[in-house]
């Protein structure tokens, strides 16, 4: 089999948020492809240039379907807070356009574990998004990269239980279940790492992960691991902080709850604490191959990346991304 070529026509759509804006910066520094942010208008300035620049309305199927014509490659980074359907109106423009393959709105998850399928809401729903693109007969990949460590590190209590800016701490049962986690400049390079590669014919290749999770990570670490990372950030102790600790499954319990009343807060602890359960569902790298050595993913430093968010922590994110 003789070696395809990379796919060079690449579009985002979210090319704005944390996450596409990675994307993007990445990718611009291979030099190798012609990048298109489809966007709904009003922030094209936060894109760099060297990008083309689409604004469409995302309801408008024939208008999805001229801007993705051409394409091979679409990433979707939609915020949480996006209509439902948007995702789905995306997919089906992309498959009218001839899109070969699409990189849903599932980072993190990992389609395989049947585990978190089962009990968290998030997974089920990257299901149901990955579903629907097979059955309009369009290629997949699916990026497995753990939750985002920087960005749920700043944000507080109910992601990663830590709180930086009260000192206070609670740990899921122990504390010390494993978790696989990446920067958001990791996942960055990690998708221009697999866009820069043949689409198949030789190893590795895109096609390697065709409809397949695309795993790497940048830490594997727990509860513990991550306050003693800021603990030497601050030059603080556990005298310092408010540290308690709850059942994984209460947490969990809390913000269905929570969720069921409206409080969308809910989703994100109980979508956490899951993943802290004592069988360490969310320790992918455990059970798995990982991409960082066969793409040559940067080594990060967990201290170092702490200690940015320390420093930083003042409306450095916002839960929508």
């Amino acid at each position: 089999m003789s070696t395809m070529p990379y796919l060079k026509k690449v579009a985002i759509v979210g090319a704005t948020g944390h996450l596409g804006v990675h994307f993007v910066e990445e990718l611009l520094k291979t030099g190798k492809h012609t990048i298109t942010a489809l966007t709904r208008g009003g922030n094209a300035t936060k894109i760099p240039s060297g990008v083309n620049v689409v604004e469409v309305d995302y309801s408008d199927e024939a208008a999805l379907v001229a801007a993705l014509e051409g394409q091979e490659f679409l990433a979707i980074v939609l915020a949480a807070t996006a209509p439902p359907e948007t995702h789905s109106l995306i997919v089906k423009a992309a498959a009218k356009a001839g899109v070969s393959y699409i990189m849903p709105t599932a980072y993190g998850a990992d389609i395989t574990n049947e585990n978190m399928v089962r009990d968290d809401i998030y997974h089920q729903g990257v299901v149901a998004k990955v579903k629907e693109i097979e059955g309009l007969g369009l290629n997949h990949i699916v990026m497995s990269c753990g939750f985002w460590y920087e960005w749920s590190l700043a944000l507080g209590e109910n992601f990663f239980g830590i709180d930086i800016k009260t000192k206070k701490a609670t740990f899921c049962d122990d504390g010390n279940t494993k978790l696989s986690v990446s920067t958001l400049r990791q996942c960055g390079c990690a998708f221009a790492a697999l866009l820069s590669l043949p689409e198949s014919g030789t190893t590795p290749s895109l096609s390697d992960w065709k409809n397949k999770p695309f795993r790497f990570t940048s830490f594997r670490v727990t509860q513990r691991d991550m306050l003693d990372s800021v603990q030497r950030a601050q030059g603080t102790s556990d005298k310092d902080w408010d540290i308690k600790s709850e059942p994984s499954s209460k947490r969990v319990a809390d913000g269905l709850a929570a969720l069921q009343k409206g409080d969308f807060t809910g989703f994100v602890k109980a979508m956490y604490s899951r993943a802290f359960y004592p069988s360490a569902d969310g320790d992918y790298e455990a059970r798995h191959t990982i991409a960082n050595d066969i793409l040559g993913l940067p080594k990060e430093d967990l201290d170092e990346t702490t200690k940015w968010v320390v420093d930083n922590i003042n409306g450095m994110f916002t839960v929508n991304q």
